[in-house]
């Protein structure tokens, strides 16, 4: 520490007295300035790379310096000292291994690029490829460490020696920064980050991420693709509109943080470029920020209250997620409380339109010290990617409206339609369906509808009420005919009030409805459901999905005499505890190995601590049932999970290979799928079968219906041994008065009938499905629209998203919700009704003319969107 404090020192004296001798020359302000920045310019390059990074967030706070020394201090961010020509060529040879010639058919020595830590040169590859070589300068490792050491013990001895500034936690702050800056001499771990983030936003429209040639990466070298642009430090070169280059900027960096939970952690000029055409270029990933699932919750959560002045909610919401809080702040939580609700109203609200991110964090940061508390680890790294982004967004535009942009930020990716947007369909449907909207209201006094009006996490706020349904159109009260793309959440498989289905169901109910006793229609049902799996032998019936699900899991927790249950991040299997743990929108753990959360409030704690959380698709992932093999009852899984529209073969094969190796049971939630996927359901397309498939709508004919079909000892575990003693410690129980009534179950035999009868309804649903995701596909690309469609067997999942889901957490964080809402809306408009934020359906009643309508009501809906602007360009 001392060798540096001298180092230090005298280099600051030198500085000192060559700003007094300059002076001399001129007296005026702007003078002084440029001559004090040259100083400390002069001595943050003589300090080393760790004082060139502070000099470099220095140059983007033109907020908060004089423009003198932000001009002076910018030529760190891509023009700091470099090496010779002589040692760049040793250094790239010695990671190289050999001659520099063997790899390298031309090589500029002279930097295109210097910052703190690397140069950037640019080279041609033997093959021609035109290639950037990014080199750590020598020494600078070593330059970095001795920096943070030596800055760490001044700190730490501050902080004992002086009382005052003891509540600061300088060391602990200090020790955060340090973690951050370290690896950014370790050009493998930046490789690493950077094909990471390259991936995020592979195919956004207007971002740009060089691909790493990894057979080129060593520990200080990294080459990658070589991209042209416009330095960030020239960005008045730039032909694009400034304000349009602000805004794209700061949503890129909140892309990063809220969506992907993996950000540039330094977003300053000298590590980004711009084409002419105004698109990004990310560049130098030595610096990153990573978000866990709760935090990105947190992060989002928290802002969105601050979006709707819910001032005691941001604060609990901020300080549950982001502080570190000890017995002070316990004992004086509502003072602490009101002094925090304080700071965000007046930064939020009564000053919103001259927001100051560094004010901002300045004014939390004073609450926080009152109270003994402070920022948690990430949220400090966090804070510096916002000033430095901001900073830098501020300077491409010092009029931006920065919590303006970033309140539509939050607003887009919220779960609900934003004023604006809702109060322009108010008025629309107004005038188009006022009897809906009165029943709506009207309905609201007694009734709680969640499953339309009332749906958790997203309400229906312009739910039509439905007067009459046929084939695949909807009637409302106002007369207004729509195409139908909801299909009841699935059961309307051959349309509304099919002819055979409506003669099974009349001539059941001329019969007399029959339950709780014995009647030949479910005896007729169980017979078809069985002989539709080949792997099946009898069938337990029941009046839901959720039902079946339920009974399927406590026949194999009876049958292994095991409780946890393993299942998978994002399938739905109904409304019961645990079916819905970790199913959708809120996520925990490493993507890799999920952490199972409760799937809403009131959840028992039993449910989310019995359930073991995989990942559909990961074939590593299937290692865990191994390691829970002696705790596990079974495992549940969608074959075909309708969110994401997919069906890894392979990946069930194996699943499948390992149950059977382990003895788990294996379970197929086939609700959905079932009958709808194919004769029989997903299993039978992928010729993969369980041990228990999990069944209903379809099999209803469109009324309450469920059922579990599978193996024979399984199946028994709800079946009476007729000895009650036995029963009670050896049999599961299953009931329900109404399950295998004679309505529901003459409806589902006719459907099944009709179904087998007629094949070729599901080659006509397939070539449907193809057909009118191609015009869909064709609409938004012509458009420039980001989005991401899967389809097949009459399952469409529809995401406006820039970037491919491979999971369903990478699905739901890309997602801009308030689009896909407003969607729904702008069809509905169209009279088109499809459900908000769910995948939508195709009936066998659909005809081509129809498929042409939705494609041109989703064109016109885009076209209002794009006018209306909910894409950001």
């Amino acid at each position: 520490m001392l060798t540096h404090l001298v180092k230090a020192a005298s280099f600051a004296a030198w500085g000192a007295a060559r700003y007094g001798v300059t002076s001399l020359r001129g007296r005026d302000a702007t003078t002084r300035d440029r001559r004090r920045a040259t100083s400390i310019l002069s001595f943050l390059t003589r300090m080393g790379p760790i004082y060139i990074k502070l000099g470099q967030i220095a140059a983007t706070r033109s907020d908060l310096l004089p423009p003198e020394w932000v001009t002076t201090l910018r030529v760190l961010q891509d023009q700091a000292p470099y090496m010779a020509p002589s040692a760049v060529r040793r250094a790239v040879e010695r990671e190289l291994g050999g001659p520099l010639d063997d790899t390298f058919r031309t090589f500029r020595m002279q930097p295109v690029a210097s910052a703190s830590v690397a140069q950037v040169h640019c080279a041609e590859l033997r093959d021609g490829r035109k290639v950037a070589v990014k080199l750590v300068k020598d020494g600078v490792p070593e330059q970095i460490e001795e920096s943070l050491r030596s800055l760490s013990a001044l700190l730490r001895l501050v902080h004992r020696c002086v009382p005052k500034v003891r509540e600061l936690e300088l060391p602990k702050r200090f020790d955060e920064v340090a973690r951050l800056l370290r690896p950014q001499a370790d050009m493998k771990n930046e490789a690493h980050q950077q094909q990471r983030i390259h991936a995020n936003f592979a195919q956004h429209s207007y971002v740009r991420v060089p691909t790493v040639l990894t057979e080129l990466v060593t520990d200080r070298m990294l080459v990658m693709d070589f991209m042209d642009g416009i330095p960030g430090t020239r960005a008045e070169d730039v032909a694009f509109p400034r304000e349009r280059l602000a805004q794209r900027l700061q949503d890129v960096v909140y892309t990063m943080l809220y969506m992907h939970g993996i950000s540039h952690g330094d977003p300053h000029p000298g590590n980004i470029m711009f084409t002419p055409g105004g698109e990004l270029i990310l560049l130098d990933f030595g610096i990153t920020v990573e978000l866990s699932e709760d935090e990105k919750w947190g992060l989002s959560s928290f802002y969105y209250a601050c979006s709707r002045k819910e001032w005691d909610i941001a604060v609990d919401r901020f300080t549950r997620h982001f502080v570190e809080a000890g017995p002070e702040l316990a004992a004086r939580r509502a003072e602490y409380d009101e002094q925090m609700a304080q700071v965000l109203r007046h930064h939020f609200d009564l000053s919103s339109t001259r927001w100051s991110t560094i004010a901002y964090f300045n004014d939390v940061n004073k609450v926080l010290r009152r109270y003994r508390a402070r920022y948690t680890t990430n949220f400090t790294k966090v804070e510096l990617v916002f000033l430095s982004g901001e900073g830098f967004a501020a300077q491409l535009d010092p009029d931006m409206d920065i919590w303006g942009n970033a309140r539509k930020f939050t607003d887009r990716y919220s779960p609900y339609m934003s004023t604006e947007v809702e109060d322009r369909f108010t008025q629309a449907f107004t005038r188009q369906m006022p009897a809906s909207l009165n029943l709506r209201d009207r309905a609201r006094q007694t009734l709680v509808a969640p499953t339309h009006a009332d749906r958790y996490f997203f309400p229906s706020v312009f739910p039509v009420f439905v007067r009459e349904a046929s084939g695949g159109r909807l009637r409302d009260f106002d007369g207004n005919e729509y195409i139908d793309l909801h299909g009841g959440y699935g059961p309307h498989l051959l349309g509304y009030a099919h002819p055979v289905v409506t003669a099974a169901i009349r001539e059941a109910a001329g019969r007399g409805l029959v339950n709780g006793i014995g009647n030949t229609h479910e005896v007729e049902l169980a017979e078809r459901l069985v002989s539709a799996f080949p792997t099946a032998d009898k069938a337990l019936l029941c009046n839901s999905g959720t039902e079946a699900v339920l009974l399927a899991i406590r026949m194999c927790r009876g049958y292994r005499r095991r409780s946890v249950v393993a299942k998978f991040e994002g399938h739905y299997h109904g409304f019961s505890d645990q079916g819905m743990v970790s199913s959708w929108f809120r996520f925990s753990g490493d993507r890799a190995r999920p952490t199972p959360i409760a799937g809403c409030l009131g959840t028992a704690p039993g449910a989310v601590d019995g359930t073991l959380v995989l990942q559909y698709g990961d074939m590593p992932g299937l290692a865990r049932l191994r390691e829970h093999a002696d705790d596990l009852a079974c495992v549940v899984l969608e074959p075909m999970p309708t969110s994401l529209v997919c069906l890894d073969v392979p990946f069930l094969t194996e699943l499948r290979a390992l149950c059977t190796e382990l003895g788990i049971p294996l379970v197929f939630d086939e609700v959905v799928s079932g009958f709808r996927a194919a004769y029989g359901g997903a299993q039978i397309i992928a010729d993969v079968h369980p041990d228990l498939t999990c069944l209903g709508k379809v099999i209803g004919g469109g009324l309450p219906c469920g059922a579990v079909v599978g193996r024979t000892d399984l199946i028994d575990m709800a079946k009476s041994s007729q000895d009650p003693f036995y029963d009670y410690e050896n049999k599961v129980f299953a009931g329900g008065t109404f399950s295998g009534n004679s309505l529901t179950c003459a409806a589902g035999v006719a459907t099944l009938r009709h179904l087998d009868e007629n094949p070729h309804i599901y080659t006509q649903l397939e070539d449907n499905t193809q057909r009118l995701a191609a015009m869909m596909r064709e609409a938004t690309q012509g458009r420039d629209i980001a989005c991401r469609l899967s389809a097949r067997n009459t399952f469409f999942s529809l995401n406006f998203s820039h970037r491919e889901a491979g999971l369903y957490r990478e699905r739901m964080a890309g997602s801009n919700f308030k689009a896909t809402i407003a969607l729904a809306y702008y069809m509905r408009k169209h009279k088109i009704h499809l459900p908000e934020l769910h995948a939508f359906l195709l009936s066998a009643a659909h005809t081509t003319e129809n498929l042409d309508q939705i494609a041109h009501a989703f064109e016109e809906s885009l076209d209002d969107m794009l006018a209306d602007g909910l894409f950001v360009t």
